[in-house]
């Protein structure tokens, strides 16, 4: 496993057209990953998530993504993805494609990934319009042990998953720590998996319930202090949640959108450049 820095290690492992999964459940989302895929300008990205928010808004708005499947979308508290709603509204910058789930359903779609299957079924509770819309990736079946209806899920693969984590080893195990959403099924069913670490360890000290992915499952990994930021690392840094509430305004215009992008992603080196002009102490 591979200790690379992140701009080399995106450029090797993340590819126009590839479906790209960036995981992180509330914290440990991998923000500094994704301003490099748009610093590279890659093309026509099949974007997954399970809750698509800030990163995917400024991923979609520099026309990195042609197709997002995901089970959520919006500024967490705050309201909508504005440039999310612009592609899907008015194409702009590009039509995007959107395939949706319950959060139920997408994580069973990375749990059958994972294992190998084709599909995850779950029980069939109830007919949602999540069925009838264009699109739809959901089948109902009939149960052949006890005829009970079961709704089916196709199996999610994604050619790249990208986690953010605190911490990896001197062996490449990677620490995650705190709330871990579905991190380990989108890393198991993916075809590479790149982490960014906010530090390197001699040894990893696992509490109870934190996750490690051991190093024969990352492809590579990049060291990248605050590479969360603005989202939050537990142990490492708080939400914060005024650029969030800043971002609803950034992004309702385009010209402002633009602008923003080039000075604060486009217009810098890296993710600890761009922390340095935004005032953050990484």
């Amino acid at each position: 496993m591979p200790l690379l820095p992140l701009g080399e290690a995106i450029a090797t492992h993340v590819h126009d057209g590839d479906s790209v999964a960036l995981e992180g459940f509330t914290h440990l989302i991998p923000f500094a990953a994704g301003h490099e895929i748009i610093r590279l300008r890659r093309r026509n990205l099949h974007l997954i998530r399970m809750t698509p928010d800030l990163i995917y808004d400024q991923m979609i708005g520099m026309g990195c993504a042609t197709r997002l499947t995901f089970s959520w979308g919006g500024n967490p508290g705050v309201g909508s993805l504005h440039r999310l709603r612009d592609a899907v509204e008015r194409q702009w910058p590009q039509p995007l494609a959107l395939t949706e789930f319950s959060h139920a359903e997408l994580a069973l779609a990375f749990q059958a990934g994972a294992s190998g299957m084709s599909c995850g079924l779950m029980p069939h509770h109830a007919d949602t319009d999540l069925a009838r819309v264009p699109g739809a990736a959901l089948r109902t079946v009939r149960c052949p042990f006890s005829e009970r209806l079961l709704t089916a899920v196709p199996a999610i693969n994604p050619d790249v998953t990208i986690l953010h984590a605190q911490q990896i080893d001197a062996q490449g195990n990677v620490l995650i720590r705190g709330i871990v959403g579905a991190a380990k099924e989108a890393a198991l069913a993916a075809r590479r998996v790149l982490v960014t670490v906010e530090e390197r360890v001699g040894e990893l000290r696992a509490e109870m319930n934190a996750l490690v992915l051991p190093s024969w499952l990352i492809t590579a990994a990049s060291i990248v202090p605050g590479g969360a930021y603005p989202s939050y690392a537990q142990g490492y840094y708080p939400r914060d949640n005024r650029f969030y509430l800043a971002w609803d305004e950034i992004a309702r215009d385009r010209e402002a959108f633009t602008a923003w992008m080039e000075r604060h992603v486009l217009g810098v080196r890296d993710h600890a450049a761009l922390l340095r002009a935004l005032g953050v102490a990484a």
